[in-house]
């Protein structure tokens, strides 16, 4: 498992973009993704549109990793 970024590709809307994060992020945002019974690209399309133009897509997709496990801490 590396912990530098890995770079790999998700399509947004029918357009390819590439999405750099750690090994751990990409097999928790793919454990996640499995979770809600949603291909990654959905999910990466979701976490898009809520995302604002001040933040990038990796930053986004972290942080809705994060926030998902510090909710599922929470309830239980």
């Amino acid at each position: 498992m590396s912990l530098r970024p890995t770079k790999r590709s998700v399509t947004l809307k029918g357009h390819r973009t590439s999405v750099s994060l750690e090994d751990p992020f990409w097999d928790a945002f793919r454990h996640i993704a499995e979770e809600k019974g949603k291909p990654i690209n959905a999910l990466a399309v979701e976490i898009d549109a809520d995302r604002g133009l001040e933040i990038g897509l990796a930053s986004a997709i972290r942080l809705y990793v994060l926030r998902y496990y510090q909710d599922l801490n929470q309830d239980g």
